[in-house]
């Protein structure tokens, strides 16, 4: 998959799904796979996935609040 980068660089990366277990929670999430060179970033769609969110006063993971709507 192409991405464009905050610089305007556009990379490609490779796609993929991952079994995450993480603060007693576990689940699936889709992964950009990185090459050497690149930062490993844990993101929104992961933390979602798995019910999580960064508090970022606390920098920790807490459960998200989750609504029916």
């Amino acid at each position: 998959m192409r991405f464009t980068l905050a610089d305007g660089t556009t990379i490609e990366r490779r796609i993929s799904e991952c079994h995450f277990a993480l603060a007693g929670v576990d689940g699936h999430s889709p992964v950009v796979l990185g090459e050497p060179g690149d930062e490993a970033l844990l993101g929104t769609v992961t933390l979602e996935v798995m019910g999580l969110m960064l508090n970022p006063f606390t920098r920790t993971l807490e459960p998200m609040r989750m609504l029916l709507a």
